[in-house]
């Protein structure tokens, strides 16, 4: 699984997105992200990416001309 998440990696990650988060803010939050990486981690072992529908759709006019 998804490797679990310190209160540092928390604070660095806030950094470089511009947040300002006390060390009560990051603990508060470090056991939301942390379940939320198992619950990716998780959902990306069971799906395939062929399974993922497609990123692009073209209509297409047929026979129309």
């Amino acid at each position: 699984m998804a490797k679990e998440l310190t209160i540092e990696d928390l604070r660095f990650m806030a950094d470089r997105a511009g947040l300002t988060l006390s060390d009560d803010d990051l603990q508060r939050l470090l056991p939301g992200v942390n379940r939320s990486r198992q619950q990716v981690a998780a959902l990306r072992a069971i799906i395939a990416p062929a399974d993922e529908p497609a990123g692009v759709f073209i209509a297409s006019d047929g026979d129309r001309k």
